[in-house]
């Protein structure tokens, strides 16, 4: 959630920067704007009205020791009123604290001023390449042919069990799922990592503190109990970012614990609604999948320069696998919601001669952290301040996977492991059946 009182001071500037990302929202902005000059003019009224009575309440204390009975009947006469007047008053001011709330949770990030002016994805600029795709001596196939031929990947049976995007991996495909996982975990570890195993549930108010609440409520999945009560409904994670954010809602650490940098591998569930041509098929855009995760708590001075290496961190589980890939930054019309500066990882995917994004890192600012009140002291008896939350995918394992499968495949459809992933998949090859 973006600071108030800072972007109306800002005014003009913020305008400026919101609409280079959606020429709509300059004048969603207005919108909050107005609202928050008619909330600071009901909350002044509440503070007059208090003031009032706690001044006339120390008057009646002195006409009362004065013994000065029909001043003191005169005050309490004129409190009265007050208290008769102050709940509707406090009332007026509850509501319009929701109805500014609500409509600040519309208002997405304020760009950070690197990040480039465009109106979409076509005008990303790309920050570096790394690694050159292989050339074939026959027509490579898509990673869905290549797997259902090694009898690794089975997306009838997906259909059948759950419906539509969802894939099963058998054999040489569960393993090679469960290598990646192990192989990205251990090396994101010997980077300072804390690896957590969270919850894949979470509560409302935690996807409102990462933003996935409410504006992306549409592609969450949820549980609601037998009896259909609302108020024990709990949603399946999109993404571990929602939990691993949320670890520091509420508390207050002290600097010495700056940066803290959290990975996680875990399902993600999300609805992925409509039709993506291509995504559609093998396990680009699935509703279920496997992902690890990758969160940096900053100080704020230090998020942009942990971006850069957060970023680094993922794109090198690329090249450890030989993988071809490159590093995008998104434009301030293709930014998601909640960043203010993101870079995109983009792999390779031969069959379709084309780069595919397998990770984004974002630099959230105090976004997240206005929402969750997550705040660090500087000294022990410093005021407290907003932290910086970062995130990333470090990476997303079935794209992973499905890299793997169409850039190594051979001529006899067998398929090479990488070296750095042999000792955890127990196999220099996969062969065919």
């Amino acid at each position: 959630m973006i600071d108030i009182g800072a972007a109306r001071k800002n005014a003009a500037k913020v305008r400026q920067a919101l609409s280079s990302r959606n020429p709509k929202l300059g004048m969603t902005f207005d919108e909050l704007l107005k609202l928050d000059e008619r909330h600071r003019a009901i909350l002044k009224e509440v503070e007059d009205i208090r003031s009032q009575r706690n001044a006339l309440s120390q008057d009646i204390g002195k006409a009362m020791a004065a013994k000065d009975t029909a001043k003191a009947g005169e005050l309490l006469a004129r409190v009265a009123g007050l208290k008769t007047l102050l709940p509707g008053k406090e009332a007026a001011l509850a509501e319009s604290e929701k109805t500014i709330k609500t409509a600040a949770m519309s208002i997405p990030n304020i760009p950070h001023e690197s990040v480039p002016l465009g109106k979409d994805e076509t005008q990303n600029p790309i920050i570096r390449v790394s690694g050159d795709p292989r050339q074939f001596d026959f027509k490579p196939q898509d990673h869905q042919s290549v797997g259902e031929k090694l009898g690794m990947l089975d997306l009838k049976m997906g259909v059948k069990l759950a419906g539509s995007r969802f894939a099963l991996w058998r054999g040489p495909g569960a393993r090679l799922i469960r290598a990646l996982g192990n192989f990205l975990l251990d090396r994101h570890e010997k980077s300072g990592y804390l690896e957590v195993h969270p919850p894949y549930l979470a509560l409302p108010e935690i996807l409102e503190g990462t933003s996935q609440l409410p504006k992306f409520e549409a592609d969450m999945y949820k549980t609601v109990n037998m009896e259909g009560d609302t108020a024990s409904t709990l949603y399946l994670i999109s993404t571990s970012e929602i939990v691993l954010t949320n670890m520091v809602r509420e508390e207050i650490l002290s600097a010495e614990k700056l940066p803290m940098k959290l990975t996680a591998l875990t399902a993600c569930f999300r609805q992925e609604a409509g039709t993506y041509g291509k995504d559609v098929r093998g396990v680009i855009r699935n509703h279920q999948f496997d992902k690890v995760e990758l969160v940096w708590i900053t100080k704020p001075e230090d998020s942009l320069a942990a971006l850069e290496q957060l970023t680094k961190d993922a794109a090198e589980t690329l090249e450890a696998l030989d993988l071809p890939h490159r590093v995008i930054q998104l434009c301030t019309g293709d930014m998601g919601f909640a960043s203010q500066k993101t870079y995109d990882i983009e792999v390779w995917m031969p069959a379709e001669s084309k780069y595919r994004e397998i990770s984004s890192c974002s630099d959230c600012s105090d976004f997240q952290a206005r929402r969750m009140s997550a705040r660090f002291r500087r000294e022990a008896k410093g005021a407290p301040e907003l932290v910086h939350t970062l995130n990333g995918s470090g990476v997303a394992v079935g794209r992973l996977a499905a890299a793997i499968l169409e850039n190594n495949q051979q001529a006899d459809g067998s398929v090479i492991v990488p070296k750095a992933l042999v000792s955890y998949f127990g196999a220099e090859r996969i062969p065919v059946p």
